[in-house]
């Protein structure tokens, strides 16, 4: 009941404000395409909930890793352990930090050893050209792992004979330093970056020292273009109380490595367009229960992904058929969790109809995939639209969705954690009814969600008497939820201005079945809200403000404000990032307290 009184509310206002507006030229993110599905479609004439993070909002964010920014969008859930996103766990509507599937320029970077890693294969923000945030099933459309939702981060496509350099210092003894490079050539274009992140640390062992690198290029430019992509990321980080509680008085400390290679190329004619890619994943972690005696606790992990794909898309009278198939193997060497390895392979078809004079769209589809150590699966989904006005649009989409277990959840061993070789993989079935506006001046959009899942994982004590927590699948889970996102853009002395706001509320079981026994399943967001004002009054001085408020299922609750200030000159920017203005007290994550009032100084120069 309460469901329909928010969307009633939320219905009439958009009638009574917005459409009394006068009409406009649609605003630039009603002509972005979203890349990261077989069947290319405008933003507004997607069926789904998906949310855009352009370049511009990028650099209002006053954030400085992909980490920070993400946590400005409602429905997701960000849990850090630190500053420069050293180690972040990454949750969609309330799903697990497995259940959500990161994608860099459309290639799948799932890690068989632990969705702790997902956020290690997080680009710099110099580098992004947006963020494309898919929520609810997703399976369907990219396989297992996108089971709450996906995120692809598309990567700037070319740089004209640029260079810029970006220097930073701040609180915690931060420094930081980035250089990006762009070149384009007669017949080719590359972007390269390169940058490293420091800090002493803001509490005890919680020091870093952070490595970026990124390469892309285009070549072939004038016959066949192929785009090649490569990345390598190495982290080194104090992890005080990372996993272990400070009773226990370890000093943990961790090093991570991801790397990526691509290569793509596109075919084109004027029904049929062919994308076939090659790519290797690589990930390495280093874990010390104590810093100063690597003998008393180490783990060492070293995972493998190579696949190659091909998707395409077919345009005829009856519509456009999607359609793509994709085949991995990934394999693990730790001296914790064996030498273990998996092939797997995707069959993906989907076909969108339209009726009605367009105003209809009907987008029934199918993924089918084969493990070889879980046998086949099988995950259909269907996607509805319907345009009630050229800026107004109604959706909604049913699926079914698949999580395998990690190798973590199977065969980890420690004194406090123990995989379990039995575990059954994890199911949902989700449906969403939502509306979406978007016009030059206000964007708005507003979801209905839930998720019936069984089996989900959890790590849970048999009795509060043992300390060890063991991988178990729980046996049903209700999720619903509820979320509504705007933008307001105006002009205030001549300047633009954007003020955002977005809400978000979820609800599940979880703790009715597990209260004092579940590791991660305690700190679900049930309320969240989040407001962004970019601002400029003077020609050269932009400003940004950032609340975000968060109740947890357990009570507790939070408010964070960040701010920055740009000063814009012919080639130079001059920026000052403060966060959590409020100093606040309060853990997103585990047993982390988060840090506390800090500021950040930087330069941006550009030849």
């Amino acid at each position: 009941m309460i469901f329909r009184k928010i969307f009633g509310i939320a219905f009439l206002l958009l009638n009574t404000v917005l459409f009394s507006q006068e009409k406009k030229a649609p605003q630039q993110l009603d002509t972005i395409v979203i890349k990261s599905t077989r069947i290319d479609l405008p933003f507004k004439e997607n069926s789904r909930t998906i949310q855009i993070i352009t370049s511009k909002n990028i650099a209002n964010s006053a954030a400085t890793n992909v980490a920070d920014l993400l946590q400005q969008v409602v429905g997701v859930d960000i849990r850090r352990r630190g500053t420069a996103g050293s180690q972040a766990d990454l949750y969609i509507r309330g799903g697990g930090f497995d259940q959500t599937l990161l994608l860099i320029d459309g290639i799948k970077m799932d890690d068989a050893q632990t969705g702790h890693h997902t956020m290690n294969a997080a680009l710099p923000i110099e580098v992004i050209e947006r963020i494309e945030i898919i929520k609810g099933p997703a399976a369907r459309i990219f396989g297992q792992n996108a089971f709450t939702g996906a995120i692809n981060i598309v990567t700037k496509k070319k740089l004209k004979n640029t260079l810029s350099v970006n220097a930073e210092a701040g609180s915690f003894d931060q420094l930081n330093g980035a250089v990006t490079v762009g070149a384009a050539f007669d017949n080719s274009s590359i972007i390269a970056h390169v940058g490293a992140l420091t800090s002493g640390g803001y509490r005890e062992n919680s020091d870093y020292m952070n490595y970026n690198y990124f390469l892309k290029g285009v070549f072939n430019k004038k016959k066949q273009p192929i785009e090649m992509i490569a990345t390598f990321f190495d982290k080194k980080f104090g992890a005080q109380n990372f996993y272990t509680p400070e009773s226990y008085g370890f000093n943990e400390y961790e090093e991570t490595q991801s790397s990526l290679i691509g290569v793509s190329t596109t075919f084109k004619t004027a029904k049929l367009k062919i994308t076939p890619r090659v790519y290797w994943k690589r990930g390495q972690d280093i874990f010390l229960l104590k810093r100063q005696d690597p003998s008393f606790f180490r783990n060492q992990h070293i995972t493998h992904k190579v696949g190659v794909e091909t998707n395409a898309s077919y345009t005829s009278n009856v519509g456009i058929t999607g359609f793509g198939v994709d085949f991995s193997r990934v394999s693990i060497s730790s001296n914790n969790l064996g030498d273990r390895n998996r092939m797997m392979a995707n069959l993906f078809l989907e076909h969108r109809f339209k009726m009605f004079n367009d105003k209809l769209d009907i987008t029934p589809g199918v993924a089918v995939t084969y493990f070889s150590d879980f046998k086949f699966h099988a995950f259909p989904g269907l996607d509805l639209g319907y345009q009630l006005a050229d800026n107004l649009k109604i959706y909604g989409n049913v699926g079914t969705t698949y999580r395998i277990p990690t190798y973590t959840d199977l065969f980890y061993n420690s004194p406090s954690t123990s995989g379990n070789p039995d575990l059954a993989p994890e199911e949902a079935f989700s449906k969403e009814i939502g509306m979406k506006y978007n016009s030059s001046r206000f964007s708005y959009s507003a979801a209905f969600f839930n998720r019936k899942s069984d089996n989900l994982i959890d790590y849970i004590r048999a009795n509060t008497a043992t300390s060890v927590f063991t991988a178990t699948n729980i046996t049903e889970v209700n999720t619903t939820g509820f979320e509504l996102d705007g933008a307001y853009h105006f002009k205030a002395n001549k300047f633009n201005q954007i003020l955002a706001f977005g809400y978000a509320y979820l609800n599940d079981d979880i703790l009715d079945q597990n209260k004092d026994l579940s590791r991660y399943s305690l700190n679900t967001l049930k309320h969240q809200i989040t407001t962004r004002f970019s601002s400029q009054f003077f020609k050269n001085v932009r400003q940004n403000i950032i609340y975000k408020y968060a109740e947890r299922t357990i009570g507790t609750s939070y408010n964070v404000l960040d701010a920055s200030v740009i000063v814009d000159f012919n080639k130079s920017s001059f920026t000052l990032t403060a966060n959590n203005l409020f100093d606040a007290a309060y853990i997103e994550s585990g047993f982390v307290p988060m840090p506390p009032r800090s500021l950040l100084f930087g330069m941006r120069f550009r030849l």
